[in-house]
């Protein structure tokens, strides 16, 4: 597998952090990675992430948001996704940039849909042509979530709710 680097930005492209992940799938227009939590175990949103927890990430180069499926990281166990609004990214070699907005979404298993840091987006200097793109991604990732639409099915096509556990 390859490996790479993912560089999360402000809105400044400022370096907020930087990791590595495993390529899964690679296309024109996006990228699917693995990646393994690194951080201390925290609550967000309602959806509890904890050290060690497997990533399983989608990064589009043609649209304003990144998506996240998150399992449990001792075994399979879905628990949702974290789905950030953020321009769209940039793959340079064995390194990609993600500039984050700042608004969030998260989508449990069930379906209950979550937005994060609306006050946090509302602070940012946007230019209003970005602020409008920002927004129309967050209404397709509603529409895409509530339809169980790629990104928020697995990597087979199907919705991690509809699978059988072991």
């Amino acid at each position: 597998m390859t490996h790479i680097i993912i560089h999360k930005r402000d809105e400044q492209g400022r370096e907020i952090i930087a990791y590595p992940a495993e390529v899964l799938l690679q296309e024109s227009s996006r990228i699917v990675v693995e990646a393994t939590f690194n951080m201390d175990s925290r609550d967000v949103g309602g959806l509890w992430i904890e050290r060690g927890d497997r990533f399983v990430e989608t990064f589009y180069m043609d649209r304003w948001y990144n998506v996240f499926a998150i399992f449990d990281g001792e075994g399979s166990h879905f628990k949702g996704w974290y789905a950030n609004i953020a321009r769209p990214a940039v793959l340079d070699g064995n390194d990609l940039y993600a500039d984050d907005l700042a608004l969030d979404m998260i989508v449990f298993p069930e379906g209950l849909q979550r937005v994060l840091d609306e006050d946090e987006f509302d602070a940012l200097a946007l230019n209003d042509k970005e602020r409008e793109q920002a927004l129309l991604a967050l209404q397709e990732l509603k529409r895409l979530a509530k339809h169980r639409q790629a990104p928020f099915t697995l990597l087979d096509g199907t919705a991690p709710s509809m699978r059988q556990q072991p």
